[in-house]
């Protein structure tokens, strides 16, 4: 085995990809009303978002042990990596960072890196595809690295809830201010800075507008698109990730556009409805 990637949770795998020895998924653990949950892919976004939705408590999750990640880093691969959710919104860098230290102490020659995608979701996708794209390329581990880091930092995470009662319920909205929004339908648009963190970039009242205004600020923010995947992830709204895959590739070229359902911890934040596009 040429490469092996360890990814936490919060990223989700292609059918194509699942099942195949060099990608591995490390779970975190989700907390939902009482009930916890190993975010293995085994229960159906549908039941996810019906527990979320019944829970009067605020969802909670917990990142994988450096323990996990050394397991996953244990095998015979030329080279290895591990891709985490931005290491601004979880413990689970850091514990990849550790776990990496601990696989260095009984293997000290080994190539590993691990990756703060500064992202989630579809955007731990698209880095699993680009260290692909690479090494079918047959570069170096340091020329991997380095190209991997560069296309981190050159990407645009932007995202829109259709659905605010998880982060009401996680006392990052004041009840009265989520009840306003769910009142008047303002939707928050909002995006992943460079370091990792998230900020509001905009806001519109309706989901329709909202999915216009997420367009227009892709599409202005995206650079060389030609040379770009768009990766869109989606919460129980396929025919809306849909709509906003064909309004972007009507106002830009793409190289590649994937689709794809929300895992666990994405689906828990995200809630129904919610929209995340990278690229």
């Amino acid at each position: 085995m040429k490469f092996r990637i360890a990814m936490d949770s919060a990223g989700e795998l292609t059918d194509d990809l699942k099942n195949r020895e060099e990608y591995v998924i490390v779970p975190l653990t989700l907390q939902i009303g009482g009930e916890e949950i190993v975010d293995d892919g085994t229960l159906s976004q549908g039941v996810l978002v019906k527990k979320i939705a019944e829970s009067p408590a605020c969802p909670k999750s917990a990142c994988p042990s450096p323990e996990a990640y050394r397991a996953a880093y244990d095998c015979e691969a030329e080279h290895i990596f591990g891709i985490t959710i931005s290491a601004e919104l979880s413990g689970s860098y850091q514990s990849a960072v550790i776990g990496m230290n601990l696989y260095l102490e009984d293997h000290p020659e080994a190539k590993i890196h691990v990756f703060n995608s500064r992202s989630t979701s579809v955007g731990e996708l698209l880095i699993i595809l680009k260290i692909k794209e690479l090494e079918e390329e047959n570069l170096s581990f340091d020329e991997i690295v380095e190209k991997t880091e560069t296309y981190i930092a050159g990407r645009n995470t932007i995202f829109t809830l259709d659905n605010l009662e998880t982060l009401r319920k996680n006392g990052r909205l004041t009840r009265l201010k989520a009840l306003a929004a769910t009142v008047l339908k303002i939707k928050p648009i909002c995006y992943a800075t460079e370091e990792g963190t998230i900020d509001q970039l905009d806001q519109a009242r309706g989901t329709n507008k909202a999915m216009v205004k997420m367009v227009e600020h892709i599409v202005e923010r995206t650079v060389d698109s030609d040379q770009k995947i768009l990766g869109i992830s989606f919460v129980n709204c396929r025919d809306r990730a849909i709509m906003v895959r064909d309004a972007v590739m009507e106002r830009m070229h793409v190289k590649e556009a994937v689709l794809i359902e929300t895992g666990g911890l994405s689906t828990m934040y995200a809630n129904d409805g919610g929209i995340i596009v990278v690229i």
